[in-house]
C-alpha cells in the first residue's frame, strides 16, 4: 500500500505527548507511524517521534505484548556497529470485519487485513437469510436478522485474531451505534452495535455508509485532511473531514445532502414527498432514467450530454456553500464510474469553480474515488483500526 508520505497530502498526527499523561496517545503514535510509513528500526522511530531511544523501546516491548507490533529481523541497511532490528504493525497477525449494508438488493461482508486488503468476503442477496424466503424483498427485523448471519458467518472464515467489527449502513446513524432511521431497510431505532456485539463478542462501530467511504478514501486512498466525499447510489449521501477528523454534526446528520433542494425550478417528485431533491437528480437510478429517455429520443448525443450537465450542475450548487464555508480541498465522487466520470466530473468541476472565491490555483479539485466497489467495506475497517489501534 501506499505510505501516507508518498501521497503528498499532509497528515496532521500531532506530536507525542508526556508518558506521565499521554501513554495511550504515544502507544497509538507508534502504531500509526508503523502502520503509515512501514517497518523501521527502533532508532528510526525514536528520530521520527521525537522520542528517546528508551522510551520507544518500552513503548514497543509493551505493543508487542499486546501483539499490534512484530519484530520482522535486521534490517538490509548497512550501518556502522549491531544491525538493527525492523518492527512493524502486525499486518499479518491481525484481521478486521467490515460490513456493506449499502447495496440496493445485497449486503457485504469480509475479513480484511491492517492494510485495507480484502482477503475473504460474502455476498448475500437481500432476503436470502433465516427466516426468509428466496427473492422476497427483506425489511426491518428480517434484515437484523440476515446482517447477524452474514456477519458470524464472515467471522468463521478469519485466519487471524479479529480487532472488531467495522459497519457502513444507510440511514442516519447515533454515536452509540443505534440506526435512527434508514427507510430502505426498514429501521427505525435500530440497536445495532449492541446487536451484533452480542451476537458476536467483537468490539463493534457502526456508521453511515458515507462516512464509513471518506474514512476509507482518507486512509487508503490518498485523500487530503479537508475533504468531502459524495457516495452516489440508489441515494446520494457524503462524508466530511476537516482538519483530519470526520465531521459528525449536532444531529448525526453531518453530510445528508441527497435532500437539500437544488434550484428554485419544481423538479422531480422525490421519494420524501418533497420535489426538486439532489437525489432526484444524482442518484443512480435517476441518472439511469435520464440517460434512457434521453437515448429514446430525436438528438441523443444531445440529450445526454444536457442530462450529465444538468446532474453535475446541481450537485456543484448543493456543494458549493460547503466548501466555501469549510474550505475544503478536494470533493470525491464515489459510485459507477461510466456515470460518474467524463462530463459529468466535468460539469461538477467547472460550476464549483464559478461558485467560489476565485483563486489561483483553483481552490478545490474534483475527483473519483479509487475503489467505489469496496470503499465502504475498508472504511468500515478503518474505523475499527482507529478505535482499537488508533490507526487513521
Amino acid at each position: 500500500m501506499t505510505s501516507v508520505r508518498d501521497r503528498g497530502h499532509s497528515k496532521r498526527t500531532g506530536a507525542a505527548t508526556l508518558p506521565s499523561d499521554g501513554r495511550a496517545n504515544n502507544l497509538s503514535l507508534v502504531r500509526r507511524t508503523l502502520h503509515a510509513d512501514g517497518a523501521m528500526s527502533r532508532a528510526d522511530l525514536s528520530r521520527t517521534l521525537g522520542l528517546t531511544r528508551v522510551t520507544v523501546s518500552d513503548l514497543v516491548s509493551d505493543l508487542m505484548d499486546r501483539g499490534h507490533v512484530v519484530e520482522l529481523g535486521q534490517s538490509g541497511e548497512v550501518r556502522p556497529g549491531k544491525p538493527a532490528i525492523l518492527v512493524d504493525i502486525n499486518r499479518q497477525g491481525l484481521q478486521v470485519i467490515g460490513v456493506d449494508l449499502s447495496g440496493e438488493t445485497a449486503l457485504r461482508a469480509a475479513v480484511l487485513d491492517l492494510d485495507g486488503n480484502i482477503l475473504e468476503s460474502i455476498e448475500r442477496p437481500l432476503g436470502a437469510g433465516t427466516g426468509t424466503a428466496t427473492g422476497q424483498a427483506a425489511t426491518g427485523q428480517a434484515v437484523v436478522e440476515q446482517v447477524l448471519e452474514l456477519v458470524a458467518d464472515t467471522a468463521a472464515k478469519a485466519t487471524a485474531p479479529l480487532l472488531g467489527i467495522g459497519v457502513g449502513t444507510p440511514g442516519i446513524v447515533s454515536a452509540d451505534g443505534v440506526v435512527l432511521t434508514a427507510p430502505n431497510l426498514g429501521w427505525n431505532s435500530v440497536p445495532l452495535r449492541e446487536l451484533l456485539e452480542e451476537h458476536t463478542g467483537l468490539p463493534t462501530l457502526v456508521s453511515n455508509d458515507a462516512d464509513a467511504a471518506v474514512h476509507a478514501d482518507h486512509t487508503f486512498g490518498g485523500g487530503c485532511d479537508d475533504e468531502i466525499l459524495v457516495k452516489i447510489g440508489r441515494g446520494v449521501g457524503s462524508g466530511v473531514i476537516v482538519g483530519g477528523r470526520r465531521a459528525r454534526g449536532a444531529h448525526s446528520a453531518a453530510g445528508e445532502i441527497g435532500h437539500v433542494t437544488v434550484g428554485t425550478d419544481p423538479g422531480a417528485l422525490c421519494v420524501c414527498g418533497r420535489t426538486g431533491c439532489l437525489e432526484t437528480w444524482m442518484s443512480v437510478p435517476s441518472l439511469e432514467r435520464a440517460l434512457a429517455d434521453a437515448a429514446a429520443g430525436d438528438s441523443p448525443e444531445a440529450a445526454t450530454a444536457v442530462v450529465y450537465q444538468e446532474a453535475g450542475e446541481r450537485l456543484a450548487i448543493a456543494l458549493a456553500p460547503v466548501v466555501g464555508v469549510l474550505d475544503l480541498a478536494e470533493v470525491v465522487l464515489a459510485g459507477p464510474r461510466h456515470l460518474l466520470g467524463g462530463p459529468l466530473l466535468d460539469a461538477v468541476q467547472q460550476t464549483l469553480l464559478a461558485r467560489l472565491l476565485h483563486q489561483d490555483p483553483a481552490p478545490v479539485t474534483v475527483r473519483l474515488a479509487a475503489d467505489p466497489q469496496d470503499i465502504v467495506l475498508r472504511g468500515a475497517a478503518v474505523m475499527v483500526l482507529w478505535n482499537q489501534l488508533g490507526v487513521a
